[in-house]
């Protein structure tokens, strides 16, 4: 038996049956085809059974799809590497692979305890992080997140499970005390630019992040930057990164077109050279067993191909302007606030109650959609048409207009 995620399984409603997918549709075993409005958890940018992405894997699959990176290598890994180190910006060039998001968040964070610990600065225990922070569910990725409807959990360890970490709220002046009050004992900063995913889609400015960079510079800390979900265009730009660069990188989710589970944390020069020494013991041990495989650096390669051939900037732009103009004058009482940036829509409510019932709602209508929290939102394949977005939008409108939403 399946055990289901983020549901108590007692009362768990019987989840659709999917059989066929493609492009932006999932199909069901009933006959139903639904809109796919949050990318199978944000990741699938290029829609399901993408013949490109297919195709690659098929000829990977007959060479080999696995081997090991200890000890072995592999020309996939090689050859996707040798792709970030051009397509990212400034020195980010040292890729080290997970086969999850969570996954790579931990391996950041080991590398920036690290970097310190082979310094000698061993005093440098803390993670400054942001208050709504969500970095995956692994125990150092939910110590530095904030949300405990998903690691309540860790408050059977009480005051121990924060020890090592600090949160502030995404304004200027709680940055500048943090720092100013806490400098010494931090090794990183550890955040998802411009848009906290899981916490509720929060958005937030770039003068945050570019103040972020400042001051870590001012103090020694490293910048992290957890751009698994924001990556690959979902805030309208290719990166948060190119805009503010990160020592640390983590992308994950659509890395592989939302193929196959794979991540990668990328250093700068000065995070790898902490590393790279004749002492045995600055090595990094860390090493997932399905690092590099080879079948998700093949994706991931054909995915690069495809954002950047297809001007997939240039996509999101579109959907962000079909967006705003659907959504433009949409107001309820019971919604807090509409919020829309690059390939992300959300609805707030003022009441997750609103909510309950709009996932059946919306699939009657072609839409899948799983909202969370008081999170009614989309994130759309960037390969969706106007109509097929514009179903999805009308859809969360009618939820409203048509009294269907609890007062």
């Amino acid at each position: 038996m399946i055990w289901y995620p983020y549901v108590q399984m007692k009362h768990m409603p019987t989840p659709y049956n999917i059989v066929d997918a493609e492009g932006v549709y999932l199909m069901t075993d009933d006959g139903r085809r639904l809109i796919d409005s949050v990318s199978s958890w944000w990741s699938v940018i290029h829609g399901y059974k993408h013949p490109a992405i297919n195709a690659a894997l098929k000829a990977q699959v007959d060479r080999f799809s696995h081997v090991m990176l200890g000890g072995l290598s592999h020309e996939p890994a090689r050859a996707l590497s040798r792709r970030l180190q051009e397509w990212l910006p400034g020195d980010l060039d040292y890729c080290f692979y997970a086969d999850s998001g969570s996954v790579g968040v931990e391996v950041a964070l080991k590398m920036a305890l690290q970097y310190f610990v082979n310094r000698g600065e061993t005093q440098r225990t803390c993670v400054l992080a942001l208050e709504h922070a969500y970095h995956g569910d692994t125990f150092k990725a939910m110590e530095v997140g904030d949300d405990e409807d998903y690691h309540f959990i860790l408050t059977a360890y009480g005051a121990a499970a924060k020890a090592h970490v600090r949160h502030i709220p995404t304004t200027i002046p709680a940055l500048e005390r943090a720092f100013a009050e806490h400098h010494a004992e931090l090794n990183a900063f550890i955040v998802e630019p411009l848009l906290q995913g899981a916490g509720g889609m929060r958005m937030y400015g770039i003068d945050f992040l570019r103040r972020a960079r400042e001051l870590c510079d001012q103090y020694g800390a490293l910048l992290i930057f957890d751009e698994v979900a924001t990556g690959f265009g979902r805030t309208g730009h290719r990166f948060v990164a190119d805009l503010v660069q990160p020592d640390i990188l983590v992308l994950g989710k659509a890395l592989t077109g939302g193929y196959i589970g794979h991540a990668v944390t990328v250093a700068n020069h000065k995070v790898y050279e902490g590393f790279y020494d004749d002492n045995p013991a600055h090595a990094l041990m860390h090493g997932p067993t399905f690092m590099g495989n080879a079948l998700a650096c093949t994706a991931a390669l054909e995915s690069i191909r495809l954002f950047e051939e297809g001007d997939y900037l240039s996509r999101i732009a579109r959907i962000e302007r079909i967006m705003r103009r659907e959504m433009e004058g949409f107001a309820d009482p019971r919604v807090r606030e509409v919020r829309i940036m690059g390939g992300c829509l959300c609805v707030e409510v003022v009441d997750p109650a609103v909510l309950q019932g709009y996932q059946e709602f919306a699939a009657a209508r072609g839409v899948f959609a799983r909202p969370f929290l008081c999170c009614l939102y989309a994130m759309v394949p960037y390969v969706i048409t106007e109509s097929e977005l514009v179903c999805i939008t009308d859809t969360m409108k009618a939820w409203f207009a048509e009294g269907r939403a609890s007062a």
